[in-house]
Protein backbone atom coordinates (compact mmCIF):
# COMPACT_ATOMS: atom_id res chain seq x y z
CA UNK A 1 0.00 0.00 0.00
CA UNK A 2 1.49 3.57 -0.75
CA UNK A 3 1.42 6.48 1.91
CA UNK A 4 0.65 9.48 0.23
CA UNK A 5 3.48 11.76 0.10
CA UNK A 6 3.35 15.42 1.26
CA UNK A 7 6.24 17.11 -0.19
CA UNK A 8 4.91 15.83 -3.53
CA UNK A 9 1.63 17.12 -3.17
CA UNK A 10 0.30 13.61 -3.74
CA UNK A 11 -3.91 13.32 -3.82
CA UNK A 12 -5.11 10.60 -5.69
CA UNK A 13 -7.75 10.48 -7.63
CA UNK A 14 -10.19 7.13 -6.89
CA UNK A 15 -14.01 8.29 -7.52
CA UNK A 16 -14.85 6.16 -10.90
CA UNK A 17 -17.14 8.66 -11.99
CA UNK A 18 -14.72 11.50 -12.28
CA UNK A 19 -12.23 8.91 -13.70
CA UNK A 20 -14.80 8.34 -16.34
CA UNK A 21 -15.63 12.45 -16.80
CA UNK A 22 -12.10 12.90 -17.02
CA UNK A 23 -11.59 10.21 -19.92
CA UNK A 24 -14.41 10.94 -22.06
CA UNK A 25 -13.17 15.08 -21.79
CA UNK A 26 -9.73 13.60 -23.04
CA UNK A 27 -10.95 10.98 -25.49
CA UNK A 28 -7.72 9.33 -26.01
CA UNK A 29 -7.36 8.37 -29.63
CA UNK A 30 -5.14 5.34 -30.43
CA UNK A 31 -2.81 7.60 -32.62
CA UNK A 32 -2.26 9.41 -29.86
CA UNK A 33 1.39 10.84 -28.30
CA UNK A 34 -0.36 11.36 -24.87
CA UNK A 35 1.35 12.21 -22.05
CA UNK A 36 0.43 11.80 -18.27
CA UNK A 37 2.41 13.83 -15.44
CA UNK A 38 2.15 12.37 -12.42
CA UNK A 39 0.36 9.33 -12.60
CA UNK A 40 0.21 7.90 -9.43
CA UNK A 41 -1.58 5.05 -8.38
CA UNK A 42 -2.92 4.73 -11.72
CA UNK A 43 -6.72 5.81 -12.02
CA UNK A 44 -6.05 8.17 -15.39
CA UNK A 45 -3.38 5.45 -16.61
CA UNK A 46 -5.51 2.10 -16.91
CA UNK A 47 -8.68 3.69 -18.97
CA UNK A 48 -5.86 5.39 -21.29
CA UNK A 49 -4.24 2.67 -22.10
CA UNK A 50 -7.26 0.31 -22.58
CA UNK A 51 -7.51 2.71 -25.58
CA UNK A 52 -4.04 3.25 -26.25
CA UNK A 53 -1.25 1.81 -27.77
CA UNK A 54 1.57 2.92 -25.47
CA UNK A 55 1.65 5.81 -23.15
CA UNK A 56 4.14 8.05 -21.86
CA UNK A 57 4.52 9.36 -17.57
CA UNK A 58 6.44 11.71 -16.09
CA UNK A 59 7.16 10.63 -12.41
CA UNK A 60 9.17 11.48 -9.86
CA UNK A 61 8.26 9.66 -7.10
CA UNK A 62 10.68 6.00 -7.09
CA UNK A 63 8.13 4.08 -5.51
CA UNK A 64 5.51 4.99 -7.38
CA UNK A 65 7.64 4.41 -10.28
CA UNK A 66 8.69 0.88 -8.92
CA UNK A 67 4.79 0.00 -9.03
CA UNK A 68 4.63 0.87 -12.52
CA UNK A 69 7.42 -0.94 -13.69
CA UNK A 70 5.91 -3.90 -12.24
CA UNK A 71 2.49 -3.66 -14.08
CA UNK A 72 2.92 -2.10 -17.63
CA UNK A 73 6.12 -3.66 -20.09
CA UNK A 74 8.16 -0.90 -21.84
CA UNK A 75 6.20 -1.72 -25.00
CA UNK A 76 3.02 0.11 -23.38
CA UNK A 77 4.97 2.49 -21.26
CA UNK A 78 7.30 4.96 -21.48
CA UNK A 79 8.44 6.13 -17.74
CA UNK A 80 10.04 9.31 -17.52
CA UNK A 81 11.71 9.60 -14.49
CA UNK A 82 12.23 13.16 -12.85
CA UNK A 83 10.32 16.53 -11.61
CA UNK A 84 8.38 17.93 -14.43
CA UNK A 85 9.02 21.14 -13.59
CA UNK A 86 12.41 20.37 -15.11
CA UNK A 87 11.18 17.84 -18.23
CA UNK A 88 12.57 18.75 -21.57
CA UNK A 89 8.37 17.55 -22.78
CA UNK A 90 10.83 18.18 -26.34
CA UNK A 91 12.79 15.10 -26.09
CA UNK A 92 9.14 12.97 -26.35
CA UNK A 93 8.31 14.53 -29.97
CA UNK A 94 5.72 16.85 -31.43
CA UNK A 95 1.85 16.49 -31.29
CA UNK A 96 1.64 15.99 -27.73
CA UNK A 97 -1.52 15.84 -25.13
CA UNK A 98 -0.31 16.66 -22.10
CA UNK A 99 -3.01 15.20 -19.42
CA UNK A 100 -2.92 14.79 -15.50
CA UNK A 101 -3.98 15.14 -11.61
CA UNK A 102 -1.09 18.17 -10.73
CA UNK A 103 0.32 18.90 -7.64
CA UNK A 104 -1.10 21.47 -6.51
CA UNK A 105 2.07 23.06 -4.72
CA UNK A 106 3.42 23.13 -7.95
CA UNK A 107 0.78 23.97 -10.16
CA UNK A 108 1.68 27.81 -11.45
CA UNK A 109 5.36 27.06 -12.38
CA UNK A 110 4.88 24.00 -13.92
CA UNK A 111 1.98 25.59 -16.30
CA UNK A 112 4.39 28.15 -17.21
CA UNK A 113 7.07 25.56 -17.98
CA UNK A 114 4.29 23.72 -20.29
CA UNK A 115 3.83 26.94 -21.97
CA UNK A 116 7.10 27.14 -23.34
CA UNK A 117 6.30 23.41 -25.66
CA UNK A 118 3.00 24.87 -26.72
CA UNK A 119 4.21 24.98 -30.64
CA UNK A 120 4.60 21.16 -29.36
CA UNK A 121 1.05 20.81 -27.95
CA UNK A 122 -2.38 19.68 -29.27
CA UNK A 123 -3.79 20.26 -25.89
CA UNK A 124 -3.89 19.80 -22.19
CA UNK A 125 -6.30 18.44 -20.08
CA UNK A 126 -5.25 18.90 -15.98
CA UNK A 127 -6.82 18.31 -12.21
CA UNK A 128 -6.18 21.80 -10.59
CA UNK A 129 -7.81 23.78 -7.45
CA UNK A 130 -10.81 25.02 -8.80
CA UNK A 131 -9.04 28.52 -7.62
CA UNK A 132 -6.02 28.29 -10.40
CA UNK A 133 -8.57 27.27 -12.75
CA UNK A 134 -10.91 30.36 -12.34
CA UNK A 135 -8.01 32.37 -12.43
CA UNK A 136 -6.82 30.74 -15.29
CA UNK A 137 -10.04 31.14 -17.38
CA UNK A 138 -10.64 35.19 -16.11
CA UNK A 139 -12.19 37.81 -17.97
CA UNK A 140 -10.68 41.13 -17.43
CA UNK A 141 -12.45 43.48 -14.32
CA UNK A 142 -12.97 40.68 -12.38
CA UNK A 143 -11.71 39.39 -9.06
CA UNK A 144 -10.26 36.18 -10.43
CA UNK A 145 -8.24 38.15 -13.13
CA UNK A 146 -4.16 38.58 -12.34
CA UNK A 147 -0.79 37.62 -14.01
CA UNK A 148 -1.48 34.25 -14.11
CA UNK A 149 -5.18 34.73 -16.72
CA UNK A 150 -2.50 37.47 -18.95
CA UNK A 151 0.39 34.76 -19.04
CA UNK A 152 -1.98 31.65 -20.06
CA UNK A 153 -4.56 33.57 -21.84
CA UNK A 154 -1.72 34.56 -24.43
CA UNK A 155 -0.74 31.25 -25.34
CA UNK A 156 -4.16 29.10 -24.91
CA UNK A 157 -7.77 28.95 -25.23
CA UNK A 158 -8.56 27.41 -21.94
CA UNK A 159 -12.40 25.98 -20.81
CA UNK A 160 -13.22 24.86 -16.89
CA UNK A 161 -14.72 21.70 -18.04
CA UNK A 162 -16.25 20.72 -14.36
CA UNK A 163 -15.60 20.82 -10.66
CA UNK A 164 -14.79 17.53 -8.31
CA UNK A 165 -15.25 17.75 -4.95
CA UNK A 166 -12.54 16.64 -2.53
CA UNK A 167 -14.11 13.47 -1.65
CA UNK A 168 -13.22 12.11 -5.32
CA UNK A 169 -9.43 11.86 -3.66
CA UNK A 170 -7.70 10.33 -1.48
CA UNK A 171 -6.09 11.79 0.98
CA UNK A 172 -9.08 14.07 0.90
CA UNK A 173 -7.53 17.75 -0.03
CA UNK A 174 -9.13 20.63 1.96
CA UNK A 175 -9.92 22.47 -1.14
CA UNK A 176 -12.53 21.47 -4.27
CA UNK A 177 -10.67 20.54 -7.70
CA UNK A 178 -11.61 21.28 -11.51
CA UNK A 179 -10.83 19.90 -14.33
CA UNK A 180 -9.71 22.06 -17.51
CA UNK A 181 -8.93 21.73 -21.37
CA UNK A 182 -6.05 23.86 -22.44
CA UNK A 183 -5.60 24.06 -26.36
CA UNK A 184 -2.63 26.59 -27.56
CA UNK A 185 -3.33 29.18 -29.90
CA UNK A 186 -1.76 28.40 -33.20
CA UNK A 187 -1.32 31.45 -34.66
CA UNK A 188 -1.28 33.73 -31.52
CA UNK A 189 -3.70 36.28 -32.13
CA UNK A 190 -1.94 38.80 -30.70
CA UNK A 191 1.78 38.20 -30.68
CA UNK A 192 4.23 39.75 -29.10
CA UNK A 193 7.49 41.02 -30.52
CA UNK A 194 9.27 40.03 -27.79
CA UNK A 195 7.60 37.69 -25.42
CA UNK A 196 10.18 38.67 -22.20
CA UNK A 197 9.27 41.91 -22.44
CA UNK A 198 5.93 41.22 -22.76
CA UNK A 199 5.92 38.96 -19.35
CA UNK A 200 8.01 41.64 -17.72
CA UNK A 201 4.96 44.38 -17.97
CA UNK A 202 2.53 41.69 -16.79
CA UNK A 203 4.50 41.14 -13.96
CA UNK A 204 5.73 44.63 -13.01
CA UNK A 205 1.68 45.77 -13.56
CA UNK A 206 0.13 43.61 -11.09
CA UNK A 207 2.88 43.36 -8.49
CA UNK A 208 0.95 46.02 -7.04
CA UNK A 209 -2.62 45.68 -7.87
CA UNK A 210 -3.78 48.60 -6.15
CA UNK A 211 -1.85 50.83 -7.93
CA UNK A 212 -2.66 52.69 -10.97
CA UNK A 213 -1.03 51.89 -14.34
CA UNK A 214 0.68 55.13 -14.45
CA UNK A 215 2.00 54.37 -11.24
CA UNK A 216 2.73 50.67 -11.43
CA UNK A 217 4.52 51.14 -15.06
CA UNK A 218 6.30 54.39 -13.96
CA UNK A 219 9.53 53.00 -15.11
CA UNK A 220 8.61 52.13 -18.31
CA UNK A 221 5.68 53.99 -19.58
CA UNK A 222 5.31 58.36 -19.59
CA UNK A 223 2.22 59.74 -19.74
CA UNK A 224 2.78 60.54 -23.62
CA UNK A 225 2.80 56.84 -23.93
CA UNK A 226 0.15 56.16 -22.16
CA UNK A 227 -1.55 59.09 -25.26
CA UNK A 228 0.13 57.41 -27.78
CA UNK A 229 -1.05 53.63 -26.63
CA UNK A 230 -4.56 55.26 -25.94
CA UNK A 231 -4.76 53.58 -22.61
CA UNK A 232 -5.93 55.44 -19.39
CA UNK A 233 -3.33 55.46 -16.99
CA UNK A 234 -5.64 55.62 -13.74
CA UNK A 235 -6.84 52.28 -14.78
CA UNK A 236 -5.53 49.13 -12.91
CA UNK A 237 -3.81 46.04 -14.16
CA UNK A 238 -6.80 43.88 -14.00
CA UNK A 239 -8.97 46.41 -16.82
CA UNK A 240 -6.31 45.42 -19.75
CA UNK A 241 -6.68 42.71 -21.70
CA UNK A 242 -4.13 40.17 -23.56
CA UNK A 243 -4.05 42.41 -26.50
CA UNK A 244 -3.64 45.67 -24.47
CA UNK A 245 -0.57 44.08 -22.56
CA UNK A 246 0.90 42.97 -26.18
CA UNK A 247 0.45 46.63 -27.42
CA UNK A 248 2.23 48.19 -24.48
CA UNK A 249 5.29 45.55 -24.95
CA UNK A 250 5.78 46.24 -28.73
CA UNK A 251 5.62 50.37 -27.84
CA UNK A 252 7.85 49.59 -25.91
CA UNK A 253 10.26 47.57 -28.40
CA UNK A 254 9.72 50.77 -30.90
CA UNK A 255 10.03 53.48 -28.04
CA UNK A 256 12.14 52.45 -24.91
CA UNK A 257 11.49 54.02 -21.73
CA UNK A 258 13.22 56.91 -21.81
CA UNK A 259 13.16 57.78 -25.41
Amino acid sequence: MHHAKKRFGQNFLRDAHFVRACIEAIRPQAGDTLVEIGPGLGALTRPLLAQLPHLHVVEIDRDLIAKLHAEFPPARMTIHQGDALKFDFSKIGDKLRIVGNLPYNISTPLLFHLADFAERIVDMHFMLQKEVVERMVAAPSSSDYGRLSVMLQYRFDMVHLFDVPGEAFHPVPKVTSSFVRMRPLHPLPNPARDPAMFAKIVSAAFSTRRKTLRNALKAHLTDHDFAALGIDPILRAENLGVADYVRIANHLLAHPAGD
